[in-house]
């Protein structure tokens, strides 16, 4: 089907009655579920050819070009399109798991096809991510958006709990193979529901050389009142909390004597939270003083994440896991809308790759950061410094009216 304006159908419509809105959710779950089995498939199939050290730089390949490339793919998805990105990446995607479930089912060809599966990968996650997050705005109307991002972040959630489990099934059914031709149908049947996916067009503009329209892109974003300093609190953000959750809080419950079921309980909280912050936003759908509820969210949010670090029980702990989900989740909900409603659509490709390099890129090189200080110093004084700095991005917009009193349409 070709693309149309998508307005007309959702008009005065929840965007969780939509049918082009849950036909886009659909293949975005697909393509998550996809995602997570892979990423599963990956690493075991690894560990059967290869030693931990070598494992874990298989499990890293793919990062590499998705960092290096990821602004680059912002600018694809401008000049093209996200819809037809989104489309020809999950395709490509398709066809490389699918190649390689094919090879190791007919022979065992080491670790260098996993090695180059992953860099291949790695590019192609480089042209997918600008262009998904930049679709959005452009299968709803601005009214819906906080309901779809909420929809999305669901979507993100049921990938990251139900996807490698899937693979681990998958795994111990039919080996590496098996879960690789089950990621690859996966992504498969996202292709078809994306085809049929409308969306509102956007006017054809005059087209400069990449790298000038990716410098347009950068300009764009620094001058932009309410877009700029949003991008910069999320980047604040992200370095300041991605390192303690995904490392620190692994190192914490080592140290607490909680072990891997602490672990697993404090982090199924925060999911949780997460989980009902994107039903909220689901279901919701505005929120008035938008700028003002986001800003506060992000000190909150960054001030419960430090006192996870402190939690003297892990009962405390779990609790105050699924409150800093919750809202952390109100933060990030909103925080994606205002940035989105308020970008020119000529330049959504480029504004989400700069967002997604932070989180994808950026963040995880403070992981070794995290590690060395917790050593050094114990991991209540890393959560609640890097809390500190995430709040910091807080502080920094509250004295922007233009965040202070930005709304949603």
């Amino acid at each position: 089907m070709s693309a149309t304006a998508a307005t007309g159908a959702a008009a005065g419509r929840p965007a969780y009655r939509d049918s082009n809105v849950l036909r886009w959710l659909t293949a975005y779950i697909a393509s998550m579920l996809g995602d997570s089995v892979y990423f599963v498939a990956l690493g075991f199939a690894a560990a059967k050819v290869a030693p931990p050290a070598q494992v874990g730089l298989v499990m890293a390949a793919g990062a590499v070009p998705r960092a290096v490339l990821m602004l680059g793919g912002g600018v694809v998805a401008d000049r093209f399109g996200p819809r037809l990105v989104v489309i020809g990446s999950d395709t490509v995607r398709c066809g490389l798991i699918l190649a390689a479930a094919a090879a190791l089912a007919l022979a065992s060809p080491g670790l260098w096809l996993l090695v180059a599966l992953a860099l291949v990968f790695g590019v192609v996650d480089a042209l997918f991510m600008p262009a998904v997050g930049a679709l959005p705005p452009r299968i709803t109307t601005p009214d819906q958006l906080v309901r779809l991002q909420g929809l999305r972040a669901m979507a993100i959630r049921v990938g990251t709990v139900v996807g490698p489990p899937a693979g681990g099934l998958a795994m111990g059914i039919g080996g590496a193979a098996a879960a690789f031709a089950v990621a690859g149908l996966l992504f498969a049947t996202s292709v078809p529901l994306l085809v049929g996916t409308r969306i509102t067009p956007q006017p054809p503009a005059e087209r400069a050389p990449a790298a000038q329209e990716l410098r347009d892109g950068l300009r764009y974003i620094r001058r932009h009142r309410i877009v700029g300093p949003l991008v910069l609190s999320g980047a604040m953000c992200e370095l300041g909390l991605v390192g303690p959750l995904n490392v620190g809080m692994v190192l914490l419950c080592d140290q607490r004597g909680w072990g891997a079921a602490g672990y697993g309980w404090v982090i199924a909280a925060f999911g949780a939270g997460s989980g009902a912050s994107a039903v909220l936003l689901a279901v919701r759908g505005g929120i008035p003083r938008a700028g003002a509820v986001q800003i506060t969210t992000l000190l909150l949010g960054s001030a419960a994440v430090g006192f996870i670090g402190v939690a003297p029980v892990l009962g405390a702990a779990v609790a105050v896991a699924f409150l800093a989900g919750l809202i952390c989740g109100i933060c990030g909900g909103l925080a994606t809308s205002l940035i989105q409603s308020a970008t020119d659509p000529a330049y959504l490709g480029r504004v989400t790759s700069v967002m997604s390099l932070t989180g994808f890129g950026l963040a995880p090189l403070a992981y070794p950061l995290v590690a060395s200080c917790v050593g050094a110093y114990g991991a209540s004084p890393v959560f609640l410094v890097s809390a500190a700095f995430s709040a910091l991005g807080g502080a920094l917009t509250a004295f922007r009216p233009s965040i202070r009193h930005a709304e949603l349409p």
